[in-house]
């Protein structure tokens, strides 16, 4: 009998623990340290920002992207990868370096808070790039953007891959030759990026990028 009581003593020691340790862990993922990034401290911290990308995250220049309603994940990868060099551009390497884990969280909070300013399309090129986009190129085997963009280039929070739509075409064109050329890298070792753009031509690229431009999240 007593070895019976201890047995379900320690059963039930193992339930209470097993269940504590559960809710500790819940709590630790609610606490400010685990809550992610902040928009309030983000707007503060993007005062500097504001020049290229604008106050509200819209940029005005179509050489520098927009990142209003970008997604958090995509703009923390994205500033990790300019701060380690594995991005390569003056003015943000510049910037990021600067920049600690909470800023990047912060400032990706405020981003993506944002809404992004609609854009319209070159409807001389809508037509082929929404087919590009839609359908890729099977002969020389592009698969299509929205298959990993999304099909209204919302992007993929989970992935960390980007949205797209109402990017400036200017700077998805250049972003795109950038894998092309190979001096853009962030594609990670699947190279899908960098695979994918060596199959575009200089037509396409212009075309699909005018088409995500026109596109509302």
């Amino acid at each position: 009998m007593d070895t019976a009581k201890t047995l379900r003593r320690r059963l039930s020691l193992r339930h209470f623990l097993g269940c504590a340790g559960t809710l500790a862990a819940s709590l630790l993922l609610l606490s400010p340290a685990h809550a992610g990034g902040s928009a309030e401290a983000g707007q503060a911290r993007a005062i500097v920002c504001a020049a290229c990308h604008g106050v509200d995250g819209n940029s005005f220049n179509p050489e520098w992207p927009s990142l209003a309603g970008q997604n958090e994940n995509y703009l923390i990868k994205a500033m990790q990868s300019f701060k380690d060099g594995s991005r390569q551009n003056v003015l943000m390497n510049a910037q990021a370096a600067a920049l600690t884990d909470q800023d990047m969280q912060d400032l990706a909070a405020w981003y993506a808070s944002q809404k992004l300013a609609g854009k319209t399309a070159d409807p001389a090129l809508v037509s082929s790039g929404e087919r590009l986009f839609r359908g890729g190129n099977k002969t020389s085997g592009v698969p299509a953007c929205g298959a990993c963009h999304g099909p209204a280039g919302q992007g993929n929070t989970a992935a960390g891959w980007p949205a797209i739509a109402g990017q400036h075409a200017t700077y998805s064109s250049n972003q795109l030759l950038a894998y092309r050329s190979k001096q853009r890298a962030t594609d990670g070792d699947s190279q899908m990026m960098r695979i994918v753009t060596a199959r575009l031509t200089d037509e396409e690229i212009q075309a699909v990028a005018a088409y995500a431009q026109g596109l509302h999240p």
